[in-house]
Formats: C-alpha cells, structure tokens, sequence
C-alpha cells in the first residue's frame, strides 16, 4: 500500500505508532542519564572515601589517586549541571545532594592545597563553598527530619569557616559563625544529640581564635592581620648584591615542616595560633579568582599541578609556587620522624628543609651534662597513650619537675633516662646532611644552639627567649611572642608595647617604618663582613631573608625594651650573629624614633646601645 492510498484512520494509527517508539526513545534516554548519574555518583563516594588511606607524606603516592578522584567529580558536576531539570524529576534530585556533591569538590580543593601549599586551590574551595550558601542547597535539611543530614550542615559551616580564616574573610567569616551558633541550636534542640557538647567547643573554640588573632583595633575596629607574603614586603636586594650573590652558591625553601605541641596554645580545626600564623608567612598571597562553581565551564584537575623553578632574581613573587609544607598538629615522636624523613628525601638539589617547632620545652635534670646531643633536653611532642595523665604532658611539667623515672639501676650502674617523647638536638643530627634552616620556639630553645655542623651542609638556627616578663605571663597560650616577631613583625612591635589602639595613621607609620628597618637589616646584613659566611646560602631566597631580618629586628627591640632584661629574654642563633647587626646603631636610632612618634619613648633604654649591657 502506497502513502498516498493510506485512509485516514490508517494514518492516525501510524501516527500513534511514532509517538510511541518516540516516548520509549524518551524513557529509554532518561533512564540512561538516571544511570549514569548513579554511577557517577557511587564511584565519586567510593574514590572519596578512599582518600583518606593515602599516605599523608611523600608527593608520587597519592597524586595519581587524587586526580582520578576530581576528575569523576569534575564529570558528576557537569553532569548534574547538564540534566538537572530531568534529574530532579526522575531521580528525585534535591538541593542538599547537590550542596554535599559541591562540599565534596570543595574539599578536594582544600585538600590540594594542604598538600601542595598551592593558595589558587585555596580560592577554588572558597568558590564551591560560597556557592552552596548563595544558592542555599543546604536550606531545607532541617525538614529532613535526618540528624546524620544536619551534621552534614554543621560540618559544612566549620569547612567553610577554615578556608575564610585563611583566606582572611574576616567578616564573612563572623556571619559564618552566627549562623553555625543558629544552626547548633537547632540541631540539639531538634534530637537532643550526644555530640552537643563537642559542637559547642567547635563554636567556642573558633570565636576565640578569631578574637585572638583580631585582637588589635585600629580607629575603634579591629583589623585582620595579614602573614602572607606579597612584593611591598619583601626586603629588596641592595645595588651590587647580585653580584656578590653570585658567587655564592644559594638555596631555596622547598620543604617545610609546622609542627605545633604546645600543650595549652588556643587551637582550631588542628591548628595552633602559632601554626596558623607561620603556615601563612611561607606563603604569597594568592590572586582572588571572581567566578562562582557555577559560572565555570572547566574545572582544571590540581592533580596536573607541576612546581615551578623559582628564579631568585624575579621581582614579581605572586607568579612563583610556595614551597611544600606539612603541618602537625600535636604529633607524636614517630610522626614527626616520618614526615621530617619524607621531606628530606623529597628536597631537591639545592633545596632546604624548614623545620618549625613550637612547643613546650623538657629539660632532663641531670646533674652532670656534658653531651649536646641529649643531656641538656629538648622539646616534647605529644605522648597519645599518656594524654589521659598530667605527668608527662602537663605544662607545669615542662621544666619545672623531675620524670618520674629519671633513672634506672643496675647492679653496677644508674644510666639517666631521657623522656622518648621529646625531640632532641641529636634527634636532628641525621638531617644536617642537607641543608637545614631551624626555628625553635619554645621555653627550651636554647638547647638547639650548639649542634655541631657533621656533614659541612649549611645549618642556621633561628631560636626563641626561653624567659618572658611577668607582665606577659598571661598571654602564653594567646600565641608566642618569638613567633608574632617572625611573622608579623609591626604586630608584634604594638603587643610588646601595649599598644591595642591605634588611629589608622599611626597604624601606617608603624608599619611603614617597620618595613623600613626591616629593609635597613637587610642592607647591613650584606655590607657587614663579620657575618657568618653560612648565613647568605640561605640569602637567596625571599622567605628565609626576611625570617632572617625580622630575627634581627625581633632580638634589637627586645634589647631596647625596659621590660626585658638579661640574656634569657632575648632570642638567639647558631651561627651567632655578629654585634654589627645586633647592636647597630642605626638600627637602634631607628626602633626609638617609632617609639617617639607612637609615644612610647619612655618604654625603651636610652639609647642608642653600643654594648650588651
């Protein structure tokens, strides 16, 4: 039969027909997409899940599994994005999935950056994050009736509430906080839950923090502190440097280790305020990116992240990678050991190893100490199995008492014994043999001053006072002083003398002339010819330079200050720095001029000094 002869009602079946085959080519594709939807979605949490199993040092072990995890979650995001309409139709998509799928690559993101120390994923985290809150994926949990859901929630606000800490989204950060205090409330008073408590102390804790580190007010406001390095910070290489650099063999920062152990430092989220502050000083400050998760086409794997060489002689900081850094919060002995053993081994030729300690110091009581190694103590790390008891991990044990095993007997001798918790200089003797910049900030530095130079490699120790004055006393675990002075040093110039008030004019002064001493050091330090030839393999590179500057501004303030007096209360070094740089004059004329014109003149010796007095 011809089309032509078909009757009309042989044309309406034919018609039926089409619409047919049509609509089990629709379910047919539906279900396709409803299909693979699933899939991506159960393979995202197995990859996920699995992240937690890597190893937590070395670089090779976990990137290949790390980029295979982003890149399905790259593909379920665009997917969701391409066939949500359907999605939410046939598969009963709704908002707070999508919200945990956006969490999830958030925290990729900031997961990234821990490992890499690259502040762009920083960015990208704050991006995905931001997203679920403008666009309130996360609104209608709490009809849910699903406890397990509204943790999600509470857990999303402490993520977020990290990455604007360090990203320094002060504001937007206190609005975070006002609504977790909202959304704890109404959580306990919606399933009367067992872990209330532990939300409360999150909420707590992150308060603290924040007031804290925002503890200084300039015109009536407190202001952010900013750790980061940017161009305006770093300390310029004066004319002919270059050259006289160029004879010298010089070493960048590659590797770095924070650890944290003091035992009563106010803390969030695994970091100490110490910690906190130094993470950021190692790093530049990153370049905000504008565009939401939802505005993006692409999303490029951080898994195809390759480090730069670092061109010492580039003006432009902003376009080099910050080194990689480890960051340990309380760990153990054995923990510190690992990881200190990874970032060796990963150090590249004319690389150095940073090793940053603040914790509380041990001090063996001993009655006859002649080894450097070990008999003079050290710093304590944390003894896990022991938290429960105050012998060994209590503050006032540091120093102040005697282990309860201080010795063993034999029939023929009593051989001291030295708390295994506790890293000693002769812990570190393995490391000297490539190059080693050390920061010590604890009551017990000063036992890192003499270790001996074994392998020839280039070693400088940057170490802490081990005495503060009374009137600090209270301040201890509000942060350490030795710590602020290296990280923020006009900061830490204002807290030493009392200044928390500040008009936004003085506040610029301070930290204009701060700079410029900071500047001046640096100049000293390259025309002195007293000091230690050691000292300038480090001079090539931006962070250690000003770590090495802002020391000598640190010991010259603390010299001058009325408040501390004697030897214990000033920080020290190994190789000892030379009284050119220490007790400069200019240097000196200098610090009292800032105080004048902040009028604090009379908290400073008269001066300027020529001799340690």
């Amino acid at each position: 039969m011809t089309a032509t002869s078909l009757t009309p009602t042989d044309k309406l079946a034919a018609s039926g027909n089409y619409e047919y085959l049509n609509e089990n080519n629709d379910q047919e594709f539906e279900d396709k997409i409803v299909e693979e939807f699933t899939h991506l979605l159960e393979k995202s949490k197995q990859l996920f899940n699995g992240l937690r199993d890597l190893p937590q040092y070395g670089h090779k072990q976990w990137q290949p599994y790390f980029g295979r995890t982003f890149d399905v979650y790259t593909r379920l995001w665009k997917f969701q994005q391409q066939h949500r309409v359907l999605l939410d139709k046939k598969f009963g998509l709704k908002r707070w999935q999508i919200g945990e799928i956006a969490s999830k690559i958030g925290q990729l993101y900031y997961h990234f950056y821990i490992r890499t120390s690259e502040t762009t994923y920083l960015n990208e985290a704050f991006a995905f994050y931001s997203a679920i809150r403008t666009r309130a994926y996360y609104s209608k949990v709490n009809r849910e009736e699903k406890p397990d859901l509204m943790v999600k929630k509470l857990r999303y606000y402490a993520r977020f509430i990290v990455v604007c800490l360090l990203l320094k989204k002060t504001k937007l950060m206190r609005e975070l906080v006002r609504e977790l205090n909202r959304q704890i409330d109404e959580y306990v008073k919606a399933y009367d839950p067992d872990d209330s408590l532990e939300w409360q102390l999150v909420l707590n804790e992150i308060s603290t923090f924040i007031d804290i580190d925002n503890q200084l007010n300039v015109d009536h406001t407190p202001i952010t502190l900013y750790y980061r390095l940017t161009n305006s910070l770093i300390p310029p290489l004066p004319n002919g440097a270059e050259k006289f650099l160029s004879n010298i063999q010089l070493y960048s920062l590659e590797e770095i280790l924070i650890i944290g152990n003091y035992q009563d430092q106010i803390k969030f989220s695994e970091l100490t305020l110490d910690m906190y502050r130094m993470l950021q000083a190692v790093e530049r400050q990153p370049i905000e990116l504008t565009a939401s998760s939802e505005d993006r086409t692409t999303m490029q794997s951080p898994a195809n992240h390759q480090k730069e060489v670092p061109d010492l002689y580039d003006s432009d900081s902003s376009k080099r990678s910050n080194p990689h850094k480890y960051l340990l919060y309380k760990p153990t002995f054995s923990q510190i050991y690992a990881f200190t053993a990874s970032a060796f081994k990963e150090l590249p030729t004319n690389g150095v190893l940073l090793l940053y300690i603040s914790a509380d110091g041990y001090d063996t009581h001993m009655k006859i100490k002649t080894a450097h190694s070990y008999d003079f103590g050290g710093v304590k790390t944390n003894n896990r199995r022991d938290d429960v008891n105050d012998n060994l991990n209590s503050p006032a044990n540091t120093l102040g008492k005697k282990s309860t095993s201080a010795t063993t007997t034999t029939a023929t001798t009593a051989t001291p014994i030295k708390d295994i918790h506790t890293i000693f200089p002769g812990d570190l003797y393995p490391f000297l043999r490539k190059p080693l910049f050390l920061i010590i900030d604890s009551n017990n530095s000063i036992v890192f001053q003499n270790m001996p130079n074994l392998f020839g490699q280039p070693l400088i120790s940057l170490l802490s006072p081990v005495k503060i004055p009374a009137v600090f006393h209270d301040y201890q675990n509000k942060g350490s002083l030795f710590t602020l002075f290296l990280t923020s040093p006009a900061f830490a110039f204002c807290f030493v003398c009392h200044l928390n008030e500040l008009t936004s004019e003085q506040w610029n002064l301070c930290q204009e002339n701060v700079n410029k001493i900071i500047f001046e050091i640096i100049r000293i330090f390259l025309k002195s010819k007293l000091v230690d030839g050691t000292i300038y393999h480090f001079f090539g590179d931006e962070f250690l330079r000003i770590f090495l500057a802002r020391f000598v501004f640190c010991y010259a303030v603390l010299r001058l200050h009325r408040a501390f007096k004697g030897s214990g209360f000033y920080p020290s070094s190994q190789p000892q720095l030379s009284n050119d740089l220490l007790e400069n004059v200019l240097v000196h004329k200098m610090i009292l001029e800032l105080s004048a014109s902040l009028n604090i003149r009379q908290l400073f010796l008269e001066g300027p000094l020529t001799t340690l007095e």
